[in-house]
């Protein structure tokens, strides 16, 4: 055995053994792509699993971090080009349409899942049983009963990290700003919190046609059910349709809720809603009992403003209308946070100046530094530990994105036990809790 697979193998029991235990390694700089291994090939070996715009965005990244050894998408344009870029497999990557021929490579240690929605809890509870770590893009589920799964499956394999692509957990001057002014009390007690996520899509009716050369069309379907192929269902605009999606209340709500939720200390088990109010929702087109009855039109919501109510006595509005951000009112003040600003109260008379340092940001990291999202990903599988996007508290939020999503397919108000993590009281709607998999697509039970 050479020394460099040696160093590479003691690393990797090492971080899975302290990961184990809770316990970590000194901190090193991160701003350096390496681990703390001298020799570059104990880097991490990582495989990219859906290389489109976003995939290749965040291979791109990944790089920085570890080697790509292995790219996959079931379009194969996708995958050639990843192949050759110069960044991603620089040539030598091995190029799949299968991601299950990742998973069963004994030299992959990471894998990063960036796939359209209703793929990503599968690939990622079998990554994990094979042994792997996990990046996976936001929104992380399908279903309520996807997260259940998936929340399953990371405690059965806690010595694997598995990480969330929420970026705005480590935005410090805006997102993570406005968490610890909520969090510390600046704002008093929490009154309304409004999510503005902006509408879906409208769109249709589309052309039923033959899938391009090159795309496995049904390995896309996946576990949704067999359709024709349209153009306008695949790739970016799959977020359109609820049957790989939540529209924008699981797109930009696995941001927006996540940091709302956050912030308020609702991310905990036994956390979230007990009302939600679908009433105010439109979809492009028209719905049955809680199902589209179209297959040829975009159909997630396009209009709302679902009304969600905590035992807390907090309401937050999901809304598509009023600017991208969240609104927090409480009774001492209002502060406004999105990608762009952050205004109100605690910004106008400095609430927070000199009070928002790095022992509140290790906090809110869980324990580690402040840096880069990704950063935090690679420390977290050479230390081991939570990430600041773990698994958890996304099960939280993504709770609240589909049970706003399922009040607005059914156009009604709904009760939801948080604790027993059921809808109660209305079949229909429980009947989305989760949905039928294809023969073949079948999501494991860990």
């Amino acid at each position: 055995m050479s020394q460099t697979t040696s160093s590479r193998r003691d690393f990797l029991k090492q971080s899975t053994l302290l990961a184990a235990a809770g316990s970590t390694l000194p901190y090193f700089a991160w701003s350096q792509p390496a681990f703390s291994n001298d020799a570059p090939t104990s880097r991490p070996r990582i495989g990219c699993i859906g290389v489109g715009s976003m995939g290749t965005g965040d291979a791109h990244q990944h790089a920085n971090f570890g080697d790509i050894l292995a790219v996959c998408d079931v379009d194969a344009n996708h995958a050639e080009r990843a192949k050759n870029d110069g960044k991603i497999g620089k040539g030598k990557a091995d190029a799949y349409g299968d991601y299950r021929k990742v998973l069963e490579r004994d030299d992959i240690d990471v894998v990063s899942v960036v796939t359209p929605d209703h793929w990503h809890v599968k690939i990622a509870i079998e990554a994990l049983q094979a042994g792997k770590h996990v990046f996976c893009q936001k929104p992380l589920t399908l279903t309520l009963e996807e997260n259940q799964l998936i929340r399953n499956a990371c405690r059965k394999y806690s010595n694997k990290v598995m990480f969330i692509g929420t970026q705005q957990r480590s935005d410090r001057g805006l997102f993570l700003r406005a968490v610890n002014m909520v969090q510390k009390g600046l704002l008093g007690d929490i009154k309304t919190i409004t999510v503005g996520i902006n509408g879906g899509d409208v769109g249709g009716p589309f052309a039923k046609t033959a899938p391009p050369a090159g795309l496995d069309w049904d390995m896309w379907l996946g576990q949704a059910p067999k359709v024709e192929y349209i153009k306008e269902r695949c790739h970016y605009q799959f977020r359109w349709w609820y049957e790989y999606s939540g529209g924008k209340f699981t797109d930009w709500g696995a941001h927006h809720i996540d940091i709302a939720t956050w912030a308020i200390g609702a991310d905990q088990e036994g956390m979230g809603p007990i009302e939600i109010d679908g009433t105010d929702a439109k979809h492009p087109v028209e719905f049955k009992d809680g199902f589209p009855t179209v297959d040829d039109c975009y159909n997630t919501a396009s209009d709302y403003a679902v009304k969600c109510k905590f035992a807390s006595g907090t309401e937050m509005i999901v809304t598509s209308r009023g600017d991208n951000g969240i609104l927090f009112e409480g009774s001492k003040g209002r502060l406004f946070v999105n990608r762009g600003k952050i205004t109100g109260t605690p910004i106008d008379e400095k609430w927070d100046d000199g009070k928002f340092g790095d022992e509140d940001l290790v906090k809110l990291y869980k324990g580690k530094p402040f840096e880069g999202h990704k950063n935090n990903f690679f420390r977290c599988v050479a230390e081991g530990g939570l990430p600041v996007s773990d698994v958890y508290s996304h099960v939280q939020t993504m709770n609240t994105c589909h049970l706003s999503a399922i009040a607005a397919r059914m156009n009604k108000v709904i009760k939801w036990d948080p604790k027993e993590e059921k809808i109660v009281g209305d079949e229909l709607a429980a009947r989305l809790f989760a949905r039928e998999q294809r023969p073949g697509f079948e999501i494991p039970r860990v």
